[in-house]
């Protein structure tokens, strides 16, 4: 249930984010969902990508600081309540939240997730009706 999700160092400068989107073009890697957490000096960019071994090789082979972490991708309706439901499940059960990003698309929310234990997480949510993608799915969105 869990999926792998790219972590990248970035340096806050022009065109950085852009020679990462061009390399995983090059070597056809499609971006699913992605986020970048910013200091004024630097990022870490997280994203879920098509083929994730793959990214990881093509970045790291262009020196990008990258690395592989184990990630949820949990999904759920698109509508009012849905997310605090989620939370609500793991904060009964005392799981923090890392961090999190999301999107949406028609009648599906999408949500990275990243907790204090991926497991129990996985447990809970799993033990109250909650959707995890597996990665095949998680990947292809």
């Amino acid at each position: 249930m869990m999926i792998k999700q790219l972590s990248v160092f970035l340096e806050n400068r022009s065109g950085r984010l852009t020679e990462i989107t061009g390399v995983l073009a090059d070597h056809g890697i499609n971006i699913t969902a992605q986020c970048v957490a910013e200091t004024s000096d630097f990022g870490i960019l997280r994203m879920v990508v098509s083929d994730p071994e793959k990214a990881q090789s093509a970045l790291s082979a262009r020196g990008f600081s990258v690395h592989l972490t184990d990630v949820l991708c949990l999904t759920m309706p698109n509508q009012p309540g849905a997310l605090h439901r989620a939370l609500s499940v793991l904060s009964a059960a005392d799981i923090s939240i890392d961090y999190m990003y999301a999107f949406a698309t028609g009648e599906r929310a999408f949500v990275a997730l990243r907790t204090s234990d991926l497991a129990r997480s996985t447990e809970v949510l799993l033990a109250d009706s909650q959707t995890l993608l597996p990665a095949c799915e998680a990947y292809s969105l």
